[in-house]
């Protein structure tokens, strides 16, 4: 191995790991508790904000109802309040969503405390310049529904003005105003540890390594954009899949906790996988992966290349349901299906599907043909659909709630709600693939955002928040709990480092460049002389 050479040593009590929400929350609340921060972003400028840039921003808080999320919505946004209605969305809902998506596996604790701050959390973020509004139109067609007033999803209550560009560009502007600096193109590459003590990282240039004294938080994401790690332990045809977000999310730093001695927590074998156009880019693309996600299946039916149904379309709202079907997507034939509908429900299409290209034929044998899938077989399908739906008058459609349109035990796979005969064409289908939006496998920490070592004990100086904190998901996700998440940990990960730095000083700066002092990295001793 060549020698490393080392820039002098920068010194900071607060280190973030990370640019994206869960990051920019605890770069904020660092610095709002007193410390001297830094962000290092491995992005250049144009392309920070990890996942978050990409996401569709929905965040899922208890709240009172429409009255209360009406509090934290921008000036802009109120006039779309009085289009719709909203329920209440209790403490034992969220609890109920999370459980029921994770099969019961989730982390009690962590759990418990994205619900008692999740809408504390909102409010801050709007008195840092963060701009909310409603689902309204991010979910729902309301040109098609002019004359309705729709019943918003409760759990997730509140999006981002401008979805994820919108987040990213309203945190940094706060950061900016906080006089917080950022490293950018500036990736970590380990830790500087001596045992379990953290005391900064190293970061690689390109003729050079710096490092970064103080202490750190790793916001920095899961490894959605890493083929490998992604085949690993995902499994067979997960190195291929779309990325719906950055390009940088490759699990260095994740890999280098491991190795440090951070026990690994969560579910490795799943992530965070839905439904993507067919021709969706093979990674995080700013001009077409926020417009390409397909989430209205819960209004028609789905099919593989074979011309079968494989999975419920109608299980549960869709925002409970889609960060799974994409693997369900990814298992079927050449890892793709198409959703097809017919005229009773285009109407209710999310706007997002206007960036698709639908393919539309007046009967199912001509569709079948259009999509090169066996026209008996497709036939078929669709006529033992039919025939398990209600007949007409047996019960009401509701496209907003669960309406318990079932049809019978005779067919193979249900259709749980929703299920509405397809006989009016003509018929319309988008082809869809699965794309990976995160992984749940993580490291663990404590409800003080402290990573804990393999032996459950607290590694000093070392937090984490975001994709990168395991334990909350398994399975499944319930839409909007991810950046509620990393915004919560962020902020108690903020105020713990800055009140660690408080109390212990920059210990990892006690000597300097020419004397005698060496730490281990995460994977091999670094002298701090970069001898």
């Amino acid at each position: 191995m060549g020698s490393t050479r080392a820039a002098t040593p920068q010194i900071y009590d607060v280190i973030v790991v990370g640019g994206g929400n869960a990051a920019l929350s605890a770069a904020l609340s660092a610095q709002e508790a007193g410390a001297h921060v830094v962000i290092l972003e491995a992005a250049s400028r144009e392309e920070r904000g990890g996942n978050s840039r990409f996401a569709g921003t929905a965040f899922r808080a208890p709240h009172q109802g429409l009255a209360h999320v009406k509090t934290v919505l921008c000036e802009q946004a109120l006039g779309d309040s009085e289009r719709c209605s909203m329920s209440p969305y209790i403490p034992e809902d969220y609890r109920n969503d999370l459980q029921s998506t994770s099969h019961g596996l989730n982390d009690p604790v962590m759990s418990e405390i994205m619900i008692r701050d999740g809408w504390e959390t909102i409010e801050w973020m709007k008195n840092k310049g963060i701009q909310w509004e409603t689902t309204l139109r991010k979910y729902y067609n309301i040109d098609t529904q002019k004359e309705v007033i729709i019943d918003l999803m409760s759990g997730a209550p509140v999006k981002v003005v401008g979805d994820g560009e919108g987040l990213i560009r309203d945190w940094y502007n706060a950061v900016e105003d906080a006089g917080i600096p950022v490293e950018y193109d500036c990736p970590a590459h380990e830790l500087l540890t001596s045992g379990d003590t953290v005391y900064g990282v190293r970061t690689r240039q390109t003729d050079k390594y710096v490092d970064f004294y103080g202490q750190v938080i790793l916001a920095c994401g899961g490894f959605s954009a890493n083929p490998a790690m992604r085949r690993q332990y995902l499994g067979e045809g997960w190195d291929l899949v779309p990325v719906r977000g950055t390009r940088h999310n490759t699990g260095t730093m994740l890999r280098r906790a491991i190795e440090a001695g951070a026990r690994p927590v969560g579910h490795w074998g799943a992530a965070h996988a839905s439904p993507q156009d067919i021709n969706a880019p093979l990674t995080g693309d700013i001009t077409k992966t926020p417009v390409i996600p397909r989430y209205s299946y819960t209004y028609g039916i789905s099919v593989n290349v074979e011309g079968k149904r494989f999975f419920d379309e109608g299980e549960d709202e869709f925002a409970l349901t889609y960060a799974k079907i994409g693997k369900l997507i990814g298992d079927q034939p050449r890892a793709i299906a198409y959703q097809i509908f017919d005229q009773k429900t285009l109407y209710l299409l999310q706007t997002r599907y206007s960036s698709g290209t639908p393919i539309v034929a007046d009967t199912i044998r001509e569709l079948a043909t259009k999509l090169k899938i066996n026209p008996t077989a497709l036939e078929r399908t669709v006529q033992e659909f039919n025939a398990a739906c209600p007949r007409p008058g047996r019960g009401h459609f509701d496209p907003h709630h669960l309406d318990g349109l079932c049809t019978s035990p005779s067919l193979p796979i249900p259709k749980s709600n929703w299920a509405l005969r397809l006989e009016e064409g003509p018929f319309v289908a988008y082809g869809v693939t699965c794309g990976i939006t995160f992984t749940y496998g993580g490291i663990s920490s404590d409800d003080r955002a402290r990573v804990l070592n393999n032996e459950g004990k607290p590694m000093p100086g070392l937090y984490c928040t975001g994709e990168i904190a395991g334990g909350v998901f398994y399975h499944n996700y319930a839409g909007g709990a991810g950046l509620t998440k990393g915004a919560v940990f962020g902020r108690i990960a903020g105020r713990e480092a800055s009140w660690r730095a408080k109390t212990v000083g920059n210990e990892g700066a006690r000597s300097r460049p020419g004397e005698e002092d060496t730490f281990i990295s995460s994977s091999r001793t670094v002298q701090v002389n970069g001898a």
